[in-house]
């Protein structure tokens, strides 16, 4: 029963459910929704991916903080112009591809924090505590089903695992 791929799905799915929800509560969607956002996208690779080097501990929380620092820095410095956003989104690709902590779905932070206008303490909530909230349900959830993956596999995993800007392999 435990192997069957219609459990292992539905197990994912609960799995999804529990985690966005609890970091919906605990981040406190009803003031600013369109912070979260990222973090639904996050729940494709902790709950569906977990074993992709992107979902790994580096990439969440490195892609998350990293990618909303920069569009924190980027609204403070430079307010909401529309140069401003693409600044923020080219200095967030910039320091996923060179840390190596590239998770997809942080890819919006910069221009998030830069539409909502955040302040410095975004940074702790609702991204630190949602990302931090995601990961726990992850670790925990993972282990509770026979078979599966634990979450985390690797926790210093570098996503990408190669450096290959553009398609160059190097």
């Amino acid at each position: 029963m435990f192997q069957h791929p219609v459990s292992r799905f539905l197990w994912c799915m609960i799995g999804a459910g529990a985690g966005i929800s609890l970091a919906l509560f605990l981040a406190g969607p009803s003031m600013v929704p369109f912070l979260l956002a990222s973090l639904g996208g996050s729940t494709v690779f902790l709950f569906g991916l977990t074993k992709a080097a992107a979902g790994q501990p580096r990439a969440l929380f490195g892609g998350h903080l990293g990618g909303a620092l920069i569009g924190i820095s980027c609204f403070q410095a430079f307010g909401d112009a529309f140069w401003v956003y693409t600044l923020a989104q080219v200095l967030g690709v910039s320091l996923m591809l060179l840390t190596k902590t590239v998770h997809p779905p942080a890819g919006g932070n910069p221009i998030i924090m830069v539409y909502v206008h955040a302040n410095w303490d975004a940074l702790l909530n609702p991204v630190f505590i949602g990302v931090t909230s995601l990961a726990i349900v992850a670790a925990i959830w993972s282990r509770l089903y026979p078979g599966l993956n634990h979450y985390p596999v690797k926790w210093l995993d570098r996503s990408p695992p190669k450096t290959f800007w553009g398609g160059w392999d190097h």
